[in-house]
């Protein structure tokens, strides 16, 4: 589920890819924030901001942001990590809900120091969203990069923040935590061991093969040219569509995939479920504060043939207040489930006692 890869000395330039695996289709659209949006944390309201950047992030039924880059050239990326553990905060905590955290740090960082001194100063409780219907629970960690090629990995263990911040952590998947997959790279050749390079699709596997490429790709004489390196090494990481693998949640389908040009403020979006490839140029774009967030309609508008191409930099569009209000209703109820989740799970398990004692 996921690889995001960091190049940050790609002839001048810092390169991010990143892939988005999951077991069904997210609906995934690109959306643009202005500056001066008003959030809040999702939890208890304590927590409330005005984003001091504007960005472009990749989101998930239009609701979560699960990749993004903003103005100043820091992004973020939300992957899966099952052995996630987010703990019980105190009301008093400090507290983002899963659904704002990517944008909480997209809002109001330009750097990556710049987020790791907040998240160790404030020492931020994630609140973990929740599916009612039985579905994964999400349990994600956060990697993030800035244009001086700086890096973080943010992960919950034990309910709270570990932090994995340096340039040399130019790659991140899932399981195992990130301390034990430092370790397990090192057991291959170009890597430090003696192993061959593994071919799987296994986190752990994609984790070594990023690496020795990352590691081993020549200088590009053009942004082309780094942008095409990365799209290499990110699709040799991606995972195939294929039969579901029962009891394996990490072995899923890559959806989509992304190249970000941190130096240069350039998005390229490449879907795998609607064939297609398209870029966003920041120069392009207007995030000034008093404008409205633009959607750009990947889900309906990107195809093989005759959808959109190439630089859309100027095809974002208003969604309308119906739809606005609509998705605010969704985030809002989507929280609401997550704060009484505790309710929720114990009326599921009295309704599975009540059917098995019928049986």
């Amino acid at each position: 589920m996921c690889t995001r890869v960091l190049w940050p000395n790609a002839n001048g330039s810092v390169i991010v890819g990143r892939n988005m695996d999951f077991r069904f289709d997210l609906l995934t659209n690109l959306w643009q924030h202005p500056r001066g949006v008003e959030r809040a944390d999702g939890v208890h309201g304590n927590l409330a901001w005005r984003a001091k950047y504007g960005s472009v992030v990749a989101t998930a039924f239009d609701l979560v942001a699960t990749d993004g880059m903003n103005e100043a050239g820091f992004a973020g990326h939300i992957l899966w990590l099952a052995e996630s553990q987010y703990g019980t905060p105190d009301a008093s905590a400090t507290q983002l809900s899963q659904a704002v955290w990517l944008q909480y740090y997209l809002d109001n960082f330009a750097t990556v120091a710049e987020a790791v001194a907040w998240t160790q100063e404030s020492q931020v409780a994630i609140s973990q969203l929740f599916d009612p219907t039985g579905h994964l629970v999400p349990t994600l960690h956060l990697a993030l990069n800035d244009s001086t090629g700086d890096s973080a990995i943010i992960e919950y263990i034990d309910g709270t923040p570990t932090i994995y911040h340096s340039r040399e952590y130019t790659v991140m998947t899932n399981s195992p935590a990130y301390d034990q997959q430092l370790e397990l790279v090192t057991a291959y050749q170009g890597l430090g061991g003696d192993d061959p390079l593994p071919g799987s699709t296994l986190a752990k596997d994609r984790f070594a093969r990023a690496s020795y490429y990352i590691r081993n790709q020549a200088q590009p004489e053009t942004q082309v040219d780094a942008i095409a390196a990365m799209l290499s090494i990110i699709r040799n990481v991606a995972q195939p569509f294929r039969t579901p693998e029962p009891g394996t949640p990490d072995a899923s389908p890559t959806l989509w995939q992304v190249v970000l040009d941190l130096t240069n403020r350039r998005y390229v979006f490449e879907s795998t479920t609607r064939p297609g490839i398209v870029w966003v140029n920041f120069n392009e774009l207007d995030f000034a504060e008093g404008t409205p967030s633009l959607r750009l309609d990947l889900v309906s508008q990107l195809a093989l043939e005759g959808g959109l191409a190439g630089n859309v930099s100027r095809q974002f569009t208003e969604v309308g207040e119906r739809t606005s209000n609509a998705l605010a209703t969704a985030l809002t109820a989507m929280e609401f489930i997550a704060l009484k989740q505790t309710e929720f799970q114990d009326i599921k398990d009295t309704v599975q006692r009540l059917v098995g004692a019928k049986k």
